[in-house]
């Protein structure tokens, strides 16, 4: 199979996963591509946002576009690390302890208002993202695949929750926020509710059609200049002003698995500048730790990527050798 025919079912399958995305949610395209990067990175997703914004929604309208077993958890204070990754029960017709799985076991798990729970509870799912797999009195368990976690949190409502602390944060490949609607979206919004009727999602990709994906994105081309940039806008967050601890190796790692993701879902087999720069201030922004003095002045992580973005030149397209043969290009990102 031909790198062009690679890049054009990425392009396909992005089409038809968000037309029928687009039957339940509105206005919400960007927010499905960049789920479609993780799940194609097998990776996971920090949303942070305000309620009501279609959260909730939107990720059961993901599992059920692609056909996978979607469970949602409520974070909770005195939520414990076996109500999400089992228990073992005795059971006492066989004098044995079988295991009861949680609510983990699934294939996109929406870890609702994730800092509300303890740290405790929070570090049970480290195993289960970084690994994809949990252990339990002693023996592991895998997790089914594909296996996203699409956790949120509040970025308003702070009392009574836990902060996430930098090795869980640096879990999760990118973070994004939904936000508000715009006026003509809302109103379509509105209507659509106001009909009482729910447009049904229908699965249009199989997991086996979906790790084949995820197997493909691995060939997307990366020019050494384009690969260049990328380790240069990772290393200009470590001692950044403002900036305490900067991204790390495993975040150079993040930035080079999504931007060939975005690629091939955007119909090309290779890598554009552009495609670094739209996902650098999604997968760099929250692993970077501030100073005191900077979250005083009220300075973001968002704000200083967007500093570095400035700052770091950028390679020239033209003449640069973005594909590894020149039969090798898909159609255009900007056509």
């Amino acid at each position: 199979m031909s790198s062009e025919v690679d890049a054009s079912a990425g392009a396909a399958a992005v089409s038809r996963v968000l037309e029928q995305i687009g039957r339940r949610i509105v206005g919400q395209s960007a927010a499905v591509e960049l789920l479609l990067v993780a799940l194609l990175c097998e990776a996971h997703v920090l949303i942070e946002d305000v309620p009501g914004t279609g959260k909730t929604a939107l990720a059961k309208a993901l599992a059920q576009s692609l056909q996978l077993s979607f469970r949602r958890i409520q974070f909770t204070p005195d939520l414990l690390p076996s109500d999400i990754i089992g228990s073992s029960i005795f059971d006492q017709r066989t004098s044995s302890f079988e295991f009861r799985p949680g609510p983990l076991f699934g294939q996109i798990i929406l870890a609702d208002e994730i800092n509300r729970a303890t740290p405790r509870t929070q570090s049970a799912l480290l195993e289960a993202m970084e690994e994809q797999q949990i252990s339990v009195d002693g023996a592991t368990r895998p997790l089914p695949r594909p296996f996203l976690v699409i956790a949120t949190q509040n970025p308003v409502e702070l009392e009574g929750t836990f902060a996430l602390p930098e090795a869980q944060l640096d879990r999760f490949l990118l973070q994004l926020s939904l936000g508000y609607p715009d006026l003509e979206t809302e109103r379509a919004i509105v209507l659509r509710n106001q009909a009482g009727v729910s447009a049904a999602v229908s699965g249009v990709l199989t997991p086996e059609e979906l790790a084949s994906l995820q197997r493909a994105v691995g060939a997307v081309h990366v020019a050494e200049p384009v690969h260049t940039y990328l380790l240069e806008l990772v290393r200009a967050t470590r001692g950044w002003p403002g900036v305490q601890l900067g991204a790390s190796p495993r975040a150079s790692i993040a930035l080079f698995r999504s931007v060939q993701a975005l690629a091939w879902l955007r119909g090309r087999a290779y890598v554009l500048p552009d495609d670094v720069k739209t996902l650098a201030p999604t997968v760099l922004a929250h692993r970077l730790v501030l100073t005191h003095e900077a979250r005083a002045k009220a300075v973001s992580a968002q704000l200083i990527m967007k500093h570095i973005l400035d700052r770091v030149a950028v390679p020239v397209e033209d003449g640069l050798a973005l594909t590894p043969s020149a039969h090798a290009r898909g159609p255009s990102a900007h056509a």
